[in-house]
């Protein structure tokens, strides 16, 4: 976790002003139905320029750069914080296009708030332009490993080197280690062909989304043993599309040559992916 250059150091007994998402002047009365932070007041807008910003006030003392980064290095702490930050986010989002902010992006006081996301509103309206009617979507492509091919088989007790003569009924050396070429080759193989079933999940989605981005696949210790993640993106979709994305992603599944592959998907959110560079083009 990064925390933001304009993250206070912190004033006891002062508020900060805690900033989630902007969105456009046309809004309701109130910003969602979450609660946001705990300790902190109800959440509000805030007037930057033309546009609004979703903030609450928080107690400076407790969101200092130091004790956020004592809070944050806490897993369940830190699940709490960014659970609390995506219910505000989500919930701005379902009264229209917003732009959420990175977690812990927080001025200290309602002035210094305003100044600084006042210097980004050009770049605001075009991500509130861009998004609006659209939502972010995850798709994660795996590939499931066999746990013939993921284990390396074990030789066989005393087996002898290769060039020996083994015995009746022993494998020889040469033999495991024909084995074992063959198993690597048999991952090779399957690895090839997962990188291209999602080369052709990522081209099938592209052509229903107006940007997408690719990230790097998680390693095993996110993913879990058993299974390779091959692809790891996000599509910025029209809502009228979901159910367009949903038959896609079900025809994909039954494609010849897809056994062993998982797609996972998971939305709609709100277009955290799409909120700067990184975006690349696709249908408008």
């Amino acid at each position: 976790m990064t925390m933001p250059p304009h993250c206070p150091p912190g004033t006891a007994g002062a508020p900060a002003t805690y900033v989630f998402a902007v969105c456009g002047p046309d809004r309701p009365a109130h910003p969602g139905s979450a609660a946001g932070h705990p300790g902190g007041g109800p959440l509000r807008f805030l007037a930057v320029g033309a546009l609004r910003a979703v903030v609450q006030d928080v107690p400076a003392d407790a969101f200092s750069e130091s004790a956020l980064r004592e809070r944050l290095t806490d897993p369940a702490e830190l699940e709490r914080c960014a659970r609390a930050h995506h219910d505000v986010v989500t919930a701005a989002a379902a009264g229209g296009p917003v732009v959420p902010l990175p977690l812990a992006t927080l001025y200290l006081g309602d002035e210094r708030a305003a100044a600084a996301l006042a210097e980004n509103q050009e770049r605001f309206r075009t991500v509130l332009d861009r998004t609006a009617g659209r939502a972010e979507w995850a798709v994660k492509v795996y590939l499931a490993q066999p746990a013939a091919v993921t284990a390396p088989p074990a030789a066989p007790a005393g087996t002898p080197p290769p060039g020996t003569d083994p015995g009746p009924g022993r494998e020889t050396g040469r033999a495991y280690l024909n084995r074992l070429r063959g198993l690597r080759q048999q991952r090779e193989a399957r690895q090839d062909s997962a990188l291209a079933a999602a080369e052709q999940v990522d081209s099938a989605v592209r052509q229903l989304a107006a940007g997408s981005v690719r990230r790097r696949p998680h390693g095993p210790e996110a993913t879990g043993q058993g299974r390779t993640q091959v692809m790891n993106a996000a599509y910025l979709i029209a809502e009228e599309s979901s159910g367009h994305l949903a038959s896609t992603i079900g025809q994909l599944r039954s494609t010849p040559g897809f056994d062993g592959i998982e797609i996972e998907v998971s939305g709609p959110w709100a277009p955290y992916s799409f909120t700067d560079g990184g975006v690349h083009a696709g249908q408008q």
